[in-house]
């Protein structure tokens, strides 16, 4: 017969072998990141080479802009499937403001603003989308899911009708109507690096200390865990989710915003798919998609090992069909990961009560 001082040993060292197993998918993402750049490393020559490493960070930058957004929006139990298309909105609006203008029919005039007013009417446009989402969401009981998969689809509707489908090119502007150095945003370099670079890290230190320093942070990650105790709480339910959809609206614009300037032309079809992209990011770097849980810094480096994956992908010379069914296999891995940390999670909290 097994004495009880046997079954308590047996129990501990299960109780371990979980804790490390726990431990391990708590630090998926780092170890991801070390595997793919090992790998990659060894199969590319000059995979880390300075100049190999900027172009893959500046790529990175795009779907960090959007990771970063959405993962307010995830941590309280949502989705939003628009922010591609707010993407693709946003760069045809400033397209559309640089080479067509503000046409006023009744002067007979076209008021051609500068770029610093440019990028901050574009920014306020995509928070205003991202408002819209979560206002319908939030007054009008509208899944998230269809809500955003809606606003989707007027929003790249919105984008076709803005040019006839065609191409806004020669964003560099026109001396003369003073709405020149929008391409500067995409080129121009600081201390070495891209802007959009250091964009992307100033954009995840103010949302990680939105996160982790302010009322309003601690009050997502309230309504993710139990929205019902939340609203019982205190926290303005309501007016918290607009505002994590308003955010992740506007980081939608900055992204729409780097792509064009990059690009120096803006397409009505840009950013398809880019919501993929960034919602494996999140999951990938720990946040639930059941809500409560996540981390900006996780989420930074979910968008660091979908980039250098489909980057390296790239250099590999992988076909891009391939390239879709490999992040395929990793959204649904990155979800079953999640699930596997939840139960574990949840097992040790029983076992600590008891």
């Amino acid at each position: 017969m097994k004495t009880s001082q046997n079954i308590a040993s047996q129990q501990s060292s299960v109780f371990s072998g979980e804790s490390l197993l726990l431990l391990a998918l708590k630090m998926r993402t780092f170890i991801a990141l070390f595997l793919i750049l090992a790998f990659f490393t060894f199969m590319v020559p000059g995979f880390l080479a300075a100049s190999s490493v900027v172009i893959m960070v500046k790529h990175i930058a795009i779907n960090a802009f959007l990771a970063l957004g959405i993962t307010f929006v995830i941590i309280t139990a949502g989705i939003d499937l628009s922010i591609g298309a707010i993407l693709g909105f946003c760069g045809m609006v400033a397209g559309w403001l640089i080479t067509k203008g503000i046409v006023l029919p009744m002067f007979g005039i076209a008021i051609f603003p500068s770029v610093w007013l440019i990028v901050p009417i574009v920014l306020v446009i995509g928070g205003l989308i991202g408002a819209v989402n979560g206002i319908l969401i939030t007054r009008y009981n509208v899944a998230p899911f269809i809500c955003t998969l809606g606003t989707m689809y007027i929003v790249r509707g919105a984008s076709m009708l803005l040019s006839g489908g065609e191409t806004f090119t020669g964003l560099s502007g026109n001396e003369q109507l003073g709405n020149t150095g929008f391409e500067l945003i995409g080129s121009a370099k600081l201390l070495g690096l891209p802007y959009a670079i250091w964009m992307m890290f100033i954009l995840a230190g103010v949302i990680a200390y939105i996160a982790k320093r302010t009322q309003f942070g601690r009050h997502v990650f309230a309504i993710g865990d139990n929205e019902h105790s939340a609203e019982l709480s205190g926290v303005k339910v309501r007016s918290v989710k607009v505002w994590v959809y308003t955010i992740s609206g506007f980081c939608a614009a900055i992204a729409g915003i780097v792509v064009s300037s990059q690009l120096v032309a803006s397409h009505p079809a840009t950013g398809v798919s880019f919501e993929m992209n960034a919602i494996a990011a999140v999951v990938l770097g720990g946040t639930s998609l059941a809500g409560g849980r996540g981390t900006i810094m996780g989420t930074l480096i979910g968008a660091f090992v979908i980039g250098i994956l489909a980057d390296g992908l790239v250099m590999m010379g992988v076909s891009e069909f391939w390239q879709m069914v490999i992040k395929g296999v990793v959204i649904i891995l990155a979800v079953i990961i999640d699930q596997k940390q939840s139960r574990l999670q949840h097992k040790a909290a029983i076992v600590q009560q008891k």
